[in-house]
């Protein structure tokens, strides 16, 4: 994914970036072919993990308001077939306002600095899509309840069309929480963010050479090493 957001702005030949990043020349072309109109889906999760002992700083930090329960959430990055491309942004439960995680993991930047990628995301992303109108798509707002029938009707349609553009990424977040660790994380919440990386990565593998998919090749392997 990242040669395929330099490559327009640099115009570099594909040996270039091939030679940048050790692989062959075949590999970037091929890459930057399959990923040319990819849309990405991003969605959120949250992973139960242990309380912090009494009296330590932070204490609150990791309490959801929605689970009350201590979670760390974190941001998935998929395409259009469910493929994880990244995970990560991990922050405490409590942070409730994901276009904060986007800001402050540098995600927003990456929007603003390469205009030709755009995004599906849920509610809690909106001001992804008040920020980039024309990259990232949230949710149509609800009309007002004494709004004509007309509009309560487009609205739902105009909602179950950007549910059902959204619902790989539901499913790609699923098929990491198959995994115990990232079901209930019970050991020290410090290390959550590498052991989430490292199941991420396997997740991306897996997907990857699925014989029934088409495999984006290096974009997968930059995106989920942080590269996003």
């Amino acid at each position: 994914m990242l040669v395929t957001l330099v490559h327009p702005h640099t115009g570099l030949p594909h040996a270039a970036p091939a030679e940048l990043y050790g692989t062959a020349r075949s590999t970037i072309s091929r890459a930057i072919g399959e990923a040319e109109g990819i849309r990405l889906r991003i969605d959120g999760t949250k992973t139960q993990v242990r309380r912090p002992k009494a009296g330590q700083p932070g204490r609150r930090a990791f309490v959801s308001g929605k689970r009350k329960q201590n979670t760390i959430k974190t941001t998935t990055v998929s395409d259009g077939q469910g493929r994880l491309l990244w995970s990560g942004a991990n922050r405490p439960g409590r942070m409730h306002d994901d276009q904060t995680a986007a800001r402050t993991e540098g995600i927003a930047e990456q929007f603003r600095l390469h205009p030709v990628v755009k995004a599906e995301v849920d509610e809690g992303h909106r001001g992804l899509a008040n920020a980039f109108p024309g990259q990232v798509s949230a949710p149509p707002k609800k009309p007002k309840d004494d709004a004509p029938p007309g509009e309560h009707y487009a609205w739902q349609e105009m909602r179950r069309r950007q549910s059902s553009a959204r619902i790989c990424v539901e499913h790609t977040n699923a098929e990491l929480r198959q995994w115990r660790p990232l079901q209930r994380y019970t050991t020290r919440r410090e290390d959550y963010a590498e052991t989430h990386r490292a199941i991420a990565s396997l997740v991306s593998d897996r997907s990857a050479h699925r014989p029934t998919r088409r495999k984006l090749s290096t974009a997968l392997v930059l995106v989920r090493r942080d590269a996003f």
